[in-house]
């Protein structure tokens, strides 16, 4: 079936519509940019161009709203204010919008004359009907009124309005107070049209400035530059004297000179033939006619920052305006312009759209075509020039012509798409290109850090390189799990169609494929492997291993390719866990490595060593499941200077690290996984390493001896059985990691470790921590009293653990889930304790679960340093309203809820009380904490325990408000299984509420487990405890 070419004036009105709109979304953004005096980036960053004193006005006054948007709803409510307040919204801005936001039973004017007043902007869409409204006039009166009594910022915006009706109320405005006037009261009226008198006056300052703007239109060919300064263009240009748009400058130069350029242009703006025989302009008549006129111009595509200067822009006469697009920001920067606009790429659904009206002449795809339309949009990315294009192609074609098109997507650039593209890379210096080209075939969505580590040292200058390729927009930088990593951090990212480009260059470097530069494609690395095809031309190879058969490596494979830098052998992510060896080893023990090596990823290296490689030149090393023994010789030196990452993980042969004193810029060494590694190289004299991961290297005995500056230990299933004395050297530690280690004793000096904010000693088979007596294992107060720093404690399943005594009571998160013998927990001086200002705690989880040896003091000190973190939760909270919502979560074996405590409770999971009337005159909030008694008599094993309330605060006369807020119970990434009953003490920033003369609360409780199928069952609450706190 062929997709319909038919279309009806309505759809084609339809999607002309649809590009209006986007255009005008933009246009105004750019329009406010020269009228305004807050300079508007675009509306995605409106936030940011708020006034300082807003910010401090909405931290002072604790408003309700950022921004008030009044506008005529059947103008623009599904067009321009629609793409305006997802803008705003995505900035994180609090938008009121429509009375849809009001409450039940809130009176229309005095809702929003409260939602006006609790806001810090108002955005005014003066629209061609907007004056007919009597709700959008009322609201104008009031914004006003707060402007000249309360500060309050106004921004109007004319959307298809000329200023001038406003200002003078004639056309459409005119007609609509006429009516007015026959319907309304003559005062309110008039205080209408008085209003409007305010808002002219803010029009008259806006248009009548006097200074020369020059705004910068910035992004990736094809993404619209040149359509958005057009319409703009088109808008405002009979406002000015005279006015020009110079297509195309750069090419324009290249072709006819920076000379004749310039005198075509000042032949056009001075409406006489103008030929000018020197590099400027200089002074005399010519300068003076542009002094003395106010135009707007456009310079499209400009790619040197010295063509505004030559061309005269800064003589023009005061209020000219000047657009300048350009692909490369910097250009516009240093060129002078006021403000840089940076044109983003479409979401997908506006992407959707604008792709179906060149596919389908429609607005939406064909129901068949729908799943084909969304592989095509998502290649384009947002380009609006990709979507044109792409659709345009596919207008009347087969659904077997569009698969076939999807799998040319794949390996073939689109030539019209590519030749705009290209012009960007043609601009580059040669350091620039390369690169950039090594990012689109070898290197994106790689670790930025580790990338520009290893283009540094192929070529001088790459950092420089890599910011000027940012500023051309031909790369990104994007926070990701970068590839072949599981954490997150700042990766290298391109558009498809630039990656498409860059791959395509290469590939026209010649037609044999050991003459290309790089190469990515499988079959293609296969064949040079297989083969032996390798040449000197060859500097970087990725391979993606499940996608070839099995193939024995010669060990002379790598001779020829002697300017190879880059080898990158993986398995991609869908593969991974069903990967093995494809790349297998002949007779040899090591295969020979080009010594210009920087980059050697090998997964399953299938060699026993590197001993035929000198790594003098290489950055990063990794080789995870690699088949190794050793890396190389002992008794041979390595220069290693250049070495900045080793990653052996899994390497299951790896029985020793060689000695490492010569990789003294190395940051990070990780053998996670190396099962019989029994020893490693001192390292203490690594200044730069900063990772060291050892996790799962059961042979490991010794605590390993590393540079004072280090802040993280990954020690986890170790064989290391004491942490010793000389652990307080670590002065800079954050984080140690013996989770299910050997350890059984830990030196008291730890607790000189002033920075250290996380421990982990869960399944460890602890018996002193640190040494207090031969027979009792516990924390002493006089040493965890020095662990100022200490936020997060694990000690979960140290079935030997009897006493935690004097914990500090600042501990945000502590587990000690099956710690089946422990009898005592206390905390210090407690009863002192405030969280400071500047803490940024405001989530506690303390969890005892099957602790079952508690003695009931101990459950007091638990339970009172729970109740004593919420009173101080709330005191930062009241002070400081911007922070992130509290929270706590605690939780012991008990099947009683304490009365001294939790004065109103039930033996169900419901609860209804009385509240007493506020007796103050002020404003006064309820502090709710939740006590709950659940039944975990099954024993089953928890991936998520959610403890949820409900409650209704009723006032008199019927006037209620409802709430819910949930707690999650559970460790995080931890399954758990609770015996028997338990206590949940539980508090959330919901359960605060100001008063508003509320007589009775009612609660409902309800906990519910997830199980490993992720399948919900609840829990039996069987007693239920709520206690009440007023604060004024």
């Amino acid at each position: 079936m062929a997709a319909s070419s038919s279309s009806s004036s309505p759809q084609r009105d339809t999607c002309l519509n649809f590009i209006t709109h986007l255009l005008e979304t933009l246009k105004h953004t750019i329009m406010n940019i020269f009228f305004h005096e807050q300079d508007l980036e675009d509306a995605e960053q409106l936030s940011q161009a708020l006034p300082q004193t807003i910010v401090s006005s909405y931290s002072s006054r604790q408003l309700k709203h950022q921004v008030f948007l009044s506008f005529r709803g059947e103008d623009t409510r599904l067009n321009f204010t629609a793409h305006l307040l997802k803008a705003l919204k995505d900035t994180g801005m609090n938008v009121f919008f429509d009375e849809e936001k009001l409450e039940k039973g809130e009176q229309l004017s005095s809702a929003l004359s409260q939602a006006i007043a609790a806001s810090n902007l108002s955005i005014i869409v003066l629209s061609v009907d907007y004056a007919s409204s009597k709700s959008c006039l009322a609201e104008v009166s009031d914004i006003m009124d707060r402007k000249d009594t309360q500060g309050h910022i106004v921004l109007p915006i004319f959307y298809h309005v000329d200023p001038s009706n406003v200002r003078n109320i004639g056309g459409s405005f005119k007609t609509s107070f006429e009516d007015h006037e026959l319907k309304r009261p003559i005062d309110e009226v008039k205080r209408w049209k008085a209003a409007f008198v305010e808002v002219e006056k803010m029009i008259l300052g806006l248009i009548e400035q006097e200074d020369t703007r020059i705004i910068g239109l910035w992004g990736m060919g094809g993404i619209g530059k040149t359509t958005l300064a057009d319409v703009v263009y088109k808008e405002v240009s009979q406002k000015f004297e005279d006015s020009c748009f110079l297509h195309n400058v750069s090419e324009k130069i290249e072709k006819q000179g920076m000379e004749s350029l310039r005198d075509d242009f000042l032949t056009e703006l001075l409406e006489q033939e103008i030929h000018i025989r020197t590099p400027s302009i200089g002074q005399g008549f010519i300068q003076e006619r542009l002094n003395n006129k106010k135009v707007i111009v456009v310079l499209d595509d400009v790619n040197d920052s010295d063509l505004m200067n030559d061309l005269g822009v800064q003589y023009f006469g005061e209020g000219s305006k000047i657009i300048v697009t350009s692909r490369d920001k910097q250009v516009l920067k240093n060129g002078g312009a006021n403000k840089v606009h940076e044109v983003v790429k479409l979401n997908e659904n506006d992407s959707l759209q604008l792709f179906s009206i060149f596919a389908f002449r429609q607005l939406n795809p064909a129901i068949d075509f729908l799943n084909l339309s969304y592989k095509f949009v998502r290649y384009a990315q947002g380009s609006p020039l990709a979507l044109k294009v792409l659709g345009s192609r596919l207008y009347t074609k087969s659904k077997r012509d569009w698969e076939s098109e999807v799998d040319k997507l794949k390996e073939y650039a689109q030539p019209k798409i590519s030749q705009i593209l290209k012009r960007s890379f043609d601009g580059l210096d040669e350091l620039e290109k390369n690169v950039f080209l090594d990012i689109a075939c070898l290197f994106k969505n790689e670790s930025k850090e580790d990338a520009e580590e290893i283009l540094s040292r192929c070529y001088r200058g790459a950092v420089s390189g890599i910011s000027n390729l940012l500023d051309k927009c031909l790369i990104d930088i994007i926070t990701a799990i970068p590839f072949l990593s599981i954490d997150y951090c700042e990766c290298f990212s391109m558009h498809d169609m630039l990656e498409e480009m860059g791959k395509d260059i290469v590939r026209q470097e010649a037609k044999e494929l050991w003459k290309h530069s790089r190469l990515w494609i499988p079959k293609d690395v296969y064949q040079i492997l297989r083969y032996n095809k390798g040449t000197d031309l060859i500097q970087g190879l990725k391979l993606d291993m499940s996608q070839i058969d099995n193939l024995q490596l010669c060990p002379t494979v790598f001779d020829n390719m002697y300017n190879l830098r880059v080898i990158l052998f993986y398995f991609s992510g869908k593969f991974l866990k069903y990967s093995e060896k494809k790349l297998l080893a002949d007779q040899d023990d090591s295969v020979s490595l080009p010594d210009e090596l920087r980059y050697l990823f090998w997964d399953y290296y299938p060699f026993k060593s590197l001993s035929n490689f000198n790594p003098i030149n290489l950055v990063v090393l990794k080789l995870p499941h690699g088949d190794m023994e050793f890396l190389w010789n002992e008794d041979g030196y390595q220069n290693l200077v250049n070495l900045r990452e080793i990653d052996l993980t899994q390497c299951k042969n790896l029985r020793k690290i060689p000695n490492l004193l010569s990789a003294i810029n190395l940051k990070s060494l990780c053998c996670n996984g190396c099962e019989i590694l029994v020893e490693h190289p001192c390292l203490d004299h690594l200044a730069y390493l900063k990772t060291l991961e050892l996790e799962g290297c059961h042979n490991l005995k010794k605590f390993p001896e590393v540079p004072n500056h280090f802040s993280i230990l990954e020690l986890d299933e170790t064989g290391i059985e004491e942490v010793p004395d000389s652990v307080e050297h670590l002065t800079r530690l954050e984080q140690l990691c013996l989770r299910k280690s050997g350890v059984k004793k830990v030196s008291s000096n730890i607790s000189k470790l002033g920075l250290l904010r996380s421990l982990y000693l869960s399944h460890c088979p602890i018996t002193e921590f640190p040494k207090h007596s031969k027979t009792q294992t516990e924390f002493p107060g006089n040493s965890i009293l020095k662990f100022k720093s200490l936020e997060f404690m694990h000690i979960d399943h140290c079935n030997n653990l009897k006493f935690l005594s004097e914990l500090p009571p600042y501990l945000r998160y502590l587990v000690a889930h099956d710690c089946t013998s422990l009898e005592k927990v206390s905390f210090t001086n407690q009863n002192l304790y405030e969280l400071e200002s500047s803490d940024d705690s405001h989530e506690f989880f303390m969890l005892f679960s099957n602790c079952f040896n508690l003695n009931q003091d101990s459950i007091n000190n638990i339970e009172a340093n729970a109740m004593i973190k919420i009173g101080s939760l709330v005191k930062k909270w009241e002070k400081k309203s911007d922070c992130d919502p509290p929270s706590l979560v605690c939780c012991f074996p008990r099947n009683e809820i304490s009365a001294n405590t939790f004065e109103y409770q039930s033996m169900s999971s419901s609860l209804i009380f009385g509240l007493p009337p506020n007796g103050c005159s002020g404003r006064r909030y309820l502090v709710f904490v939740i006590c709950l008694v659940a039944d975990f008599a099954h024993g089953h094993k928890y991936e998520d325990l959610i403890c949820s309330c409900e409650c209704q605060l009723t006032a008199t006369g019927g006037h209620y408000e409802k709430f819910k807020s949930e707690w999650y119970c559970s460790p995080e990434f931890e399954l758990v299984q609770y015996m028997g009953d338990h206590v949940l003490i539980l508090f959330s920033g919901a359960m605060v509420k100001n008063d508003k003369g509320y007589q009775e609360a009612s609660f409902e409780f309800h906990i519910k487990k997830l199980d490993l199928s992720g399948e919900e069952e609840p829990i039996k609450v069987e007693k239920c405890g709520v206690y009440v706190s007023y604060v004024a």
